[in-house]
């Protein structure tokens, strides 16, 4: 998740004399004023968390749940669109979780691989989707690119509950073809080359240090809740 990382501010400055200070007011308690520094934080914290929440969209259609993370650029800047700006393609990984119940009930797991290519002349962005069924996207720009790709995750929930309340999580990595070895290995073999396997099992370990990832977390929800949202909407 993205973090608001707050400053901290240093009171007083070396040096002052603190003896030629003024008196303080016998209607302000320090407490007063400890207490309502507290407070702010609190409302700041609770506004940095909902901020956070509103990172990973979901929304209810037929029997999808479907994705969108506006606030998320993977395509911003960092070593990935050096890469692409060198006109080098760039693979990204995906992975959507989603818990029913509770966190010890994975329902549903899938992954995915898009390869990201950059026109320097045209200035725009090309995506390729891996897994069947195949699909490409061209001529767009890094906000559509990113879109594209959160756009083909959605999942299939034809079997949950409709008032069981579920937890999402997306979670996105790049991957820099000179560091990271071929997704070869146990599981299926797809057309494309990957092991269906080994592109989850990436998931299961922890990122490289200098590797750009993000992880966007939703939930509890429940799908209830989301078509009422979506009819709110429509």
């Amino acid at each position: 998740m993205l973090a608001l990382n707050g400053g901290e501010r240093n009171g007083g400055s070396p040096g002052r004399d603190y003896a030629a200070a003024p008196a303080r007011s016998p209607g302000i308690s320090p407490f007063r004023t400890i207490r309502s520094w507290w407070l702010l934080v609190a409302f700041l914290s609770g506004f940095a968390l909902a901020m956070a929440a509103e990172e990973l969209i979901l929304s209810a259609r037929d029997n999808r749940i479907e994705f969108s993370a506006p606030r998320v650029h993977f395509l911003a800047g960092g070593r990935p669109l050096e890469l692409l700006h060198n006109a080098a393609p760039v693979d990204f990984d995906f992975q959507v979780t989603l818990w029913s119940g509770s966190h010890d009930h994975v329902y549903r797991r899938i992954a995915e691989r898009f390869v990201v290519s950059y026109d320097l002349w045209e200035e725009q962005f090309s995506v390729a989707k891996l897994q069947s069924p195949r699909k490409t996207a061209s001529h767009l720009a890094a906000s559509a690119a990113e879109a594209w790709c959160v756009e083909q995750m959605s999942v299939d929930v034809s079997g949950l509950d409709a008032s069981q309340p579920f937890w999402a999580r997306l979670e996105i990595r790049a991957q820099d073809r000179k560091e990271s070895g071929p997704l070869f290995g146990r599981g299926k073999i797809s057309d494309s080359g990957i092991s269906l396997t080994n592109l989850i099992e990436i998931f299961s370990r922890p990122p490289l240090a200098a590797q750009a990832h993000w992880t966007l977390d939703a939930g509890p929800l429940t799908l209830n809740e989301l078509k009422r949202s979506h009819g709110r909407g429509s």
